[in-house]
């Protein structure tokens, strides 16, 4: 039995665009995605060791095989990164909706303001980099050598990390902006009480390590948050994700071992945190200005409603 759709949603209520929503799609989704993503996690994981044990690679001290920094590195990358296919298919299946619903409100990636998203994150991204070799460190995060890999090294971490990290950080866009987002949106019509539960849990992933760096995140999940219900769709978050990670990543590839290091963005001293979340907003004003100066016509195929108290402005 199919039903009218109706005339269009603002993103975080893209779930209910489906004739076929029901209260519990949502729920069978995330009950089917965890399990499925642990599972091909722990498969990769498992696969990683045969194949590590067989070419006899040393074992890490908590049961691993150590791989070196740059593969195990791009194998932790990996397993953030499969849950990128797994939402998708998710949504697709349980829900019953295109799974580009999750990346806009005309149900698809909009490449074209990707892009402008992605030019407009390199100002600030440039200048968290800066301030990341000024700032003075008061010794929270774990200690680490500071000597330059060699050209040859670095270049090729990053060649490496190029390829791995924009996946990853889409992947948790995705999952955190995008489903999470659309998850509660399906019972909540209020956008913001959709935007603070993914931007907690996201913060919660990450693990617990300076008070300032837990607080980073949550800021960073709200501001992302915020720009994916104002421009409707995740490529503003995905953008400053992928290339912050990128400068975070490409900081420790310049220093031997320092891909090795255990430290995340939880652990992110007050001095960092406080100018990473600086950078955050002044992208996300960048961004508003931007969308709201370009004002572009939307596609006939996709009637897309304004949300309830945040105006898309941006849909091509």
């Amino acid at each position: 039995m199919t039903t009218a759709q109706p005339a269009g949603f603002a993103y975080h209520r893209m779930g209910r665009r489906s004739g076929c929503h029901r209260w519990w799609r949502p729920l069978l989704g995330a009950l089917l995605f965890l399990p499925v993503w642990l599972l091909t996690v722990l498969m990769l994981y498992l696969f990683s060791y045969a194949l590590g044990t067989a070419a006899g690679y040393p074992e890490l001290p908590d049961g691993g095989v150590d791989l070196g920094p740059l593969r195990n590195t791009a194998l932790d990358l990996t397993y953030i990164a499969l849950a990128l296919p797994l939402i998708l298919l998710a949504v697709r299946l349980t829900e019953r909706r295109p799974a580009g619903t999750l990346s806009s409100v005309t149900g698809r990636l909009r490449k074209g303001w990707l892009a402008r998203c992605l030019l407009v994150a390199l100002v600030p991204v440039a200048l968290l980099a800066l301030a990341s070799l000024v700032l003075p460190d008061d010794g929270s995060a774990s200690g680490g050598s500071t000597a330059w890999v060699g050209l040859s090294s670095f270049l090729t971490s990053l060649a490496v990390l190029a390829v791995f990290v924009p996946v990853q950080a889409a992947a948790e866009e995705y999952l955190f902006r995008g489903w999470l987002t659309q998850a509660v949106g399906a019972f909540l019509r209020s956008p913001w009480l959709a935007l603070l539960p993914q931007a907690a849990l996201f913060a919660a992933a990450h693990g617990w390590g300076t008070t300032w760096g837990f607080l980073d995140l949550l800021v960073f999940g709200l501001v992302a948050g915020w720009l994916t219900l104002r421009t409707g769709g995740l490529e503003a978050a995905i953008a400053l994700h992928a290339l912050n990670n990128l400068l975070a990543f490409g900081i420790s590839a310049a220093m031997v071992d320092g891909l090795s290091s255990d430290d995340t963005a939880a652990d992110a001293p007050w001095q960092l945190a406080l100018t990473d979340m600086a950078t955050a907003l002044l992208y996300a004003a960048i961004i508003t200005y931007t969308a709201r100066r370009r004002r572009p016509q939307r596609p006939a195929s996709a009637a897309v409603a304004e949300p309830e108290g945040v105006k898309p402005r941006v849909t091509t």
